[in-house]
């Protein structure tokens, strides 16, 4: 699959015109100048010059058409911070000064362009449907059997599919329907996630063609869904950004599945384009009091009581048991009521990278805690 780049920056010359810096925006610690290497990123150059990466276009005076469709800094090109007047300056010196000798062959200098972030990161996210709609799936190519009816098949093994067609080529990824995305706010179902398990590459067409799956990440069964995969390889380019309009949302789903992540994780937010997001978007992560206290303790996970089990449970705060007290006690209760009252408190950064119609995929850069289901995304 080919790599996809996501690239970034400023209109290139050979040299860039100086651009004023807010000083108030800069490090203390801000060098005079960065030479650019193999590895870098967008993000982290970024955090070299600037108390917050993602006000870069606003530094840069970048307009919104620049925003979307960068020009792009290479390694060896030269980060030089001015100081000498009242405001300080930032440009960017090309390296395109090639030395020849004899026997030198010269060459067109590969696309190695410095990514926003780690392409490795989030490049299956980029070509991979991960929302669908509930019935997305139900027309896609079906696997039937298994060779030798095999229950779980993985790398290696034979899977034999109906509805293939010809036309959409010999290469296709397997998927299955997953857990629903629900916006804690409202209820409402924004979509299911369509998990990946793999890829397989076609031996025979036919009413039953014959196929052999080349990657899994999961187990395969019979029943799960093939879509051909894109011809088109998109390149994203993009800087980070804080959303023009005000967005608020919450994160519904973590890749892992599990209830927290950390740093380069991905989640799952209930926003998306309809609500104003775009890809390079940054919001700021918050723990909403009234979730993390109440909420997730009162759900059914942590049992429910009263006539049938229908009510929540009630949550008691923990109490630590001091010198000359008695041996067992009960805290005192935790309403909802008490826990909205309290601030929401922000410690983490997420980047979008990938948007759908009601919701969105984005990449945790920065958080000083774990990263939970529900927590608050909203402009930095």
């Amino acid at each position: 699959m080919h790599k996809t780049i996501i690239s970034l920056i400023l209109l290139m010359t050979p040299v860039l015109s100086a651009v004023a810096a807010d000083a108030g925006a800069l490090k203390d610690d801000a060098p005079d100048r960065y030479i650019v290497v193999p590895g870098d990123t967008l993000w982290g150059i970024s955090g070299r010059f600037l108390k917050d990466p993602w006000k870069w276009p606003d530094i840069w005076k970048m307009n919104q058409e620049q925003v979307k469709n960068p020009n792009r800094i290479y390694p060896g090109d030269v980060l030089v911070l001015d100081r000498s007047g009242r405001d300080a300056r930032l440009r960017l010196v090309k390296n395109n000064v090639v030395k020849l000798s004899p026997r030198t062959r010269v060459e067109a200098r590969a696309d190695k362009a410095v990514p926003t972030i780690s392409p490795s990161v989030i490049e299956p996210f980029l070509s991979r449907p991960l929302v669908i709609g509930q019935n997305e799936l139900d027309n896609a190519p079906r696997i039937t059997a298994t060779q030798e009816n095999r229950v779980a098949t993985g790398a290696g093994d034979v899977i034999y599919v109906e509805g293939l067609a010809k036309d959409k080529g010999t290469v296709w990824q397997i998927f299955r329907r997953g857990d629903p995305l629900i916006d804690p706010d409202s209820g409402e179902v924004l979509g299911y996630v369509a998990t990946y398990l793999g890829e397989g590459r076609v031996l025979k067409f036919g009413e039953q063609s014959t196929v052999t799956i080349s990657r899994s990440v999961q187990e395969i069964y019979a029943g799960d869904r093939l879509l051909p995969v894109s011809k088109e390889q998109p390149t994203y380019s993009y800087v980070p950004r804080a959303p023009a309009k005000s967005v608020r949302g919450r994160i519904v789903s973590t890749y892992s599945g599990l209830w927290e992540t950390g740093p380069t994780g991905i989640v799952a937010l209930s926003k998306g384009s309809k609500d104003g997001l775009e890809v390079g978007h940054v919001l700021a992560i918050l723990r909403s009091q009234s979730t993390a206290r109440y909420e997730v303790r009162s759900s059914p996970l942590f049992g429910a009581q009263g006539p049938g089990g229908t009510e929540p449970r009630t949550y008691y705060s923990d109490e630590l048991n001091v010198r000359n007290g008695p041996l067992y006690s009960q805290g005192q209760p935790v309403s909802a009521e008490e826990t909205t009252k309290l601030p929401d408190e922000r410690y983490g950064l997420v980047m979008i990278f990938r948007t759908f119609d009601r919701a969105a995929f984005g990449l945790v850069m920065q958080a000083s805690r774990p990263v939970a289901l529900n927590d608050v995304v909203t402009n930095p």
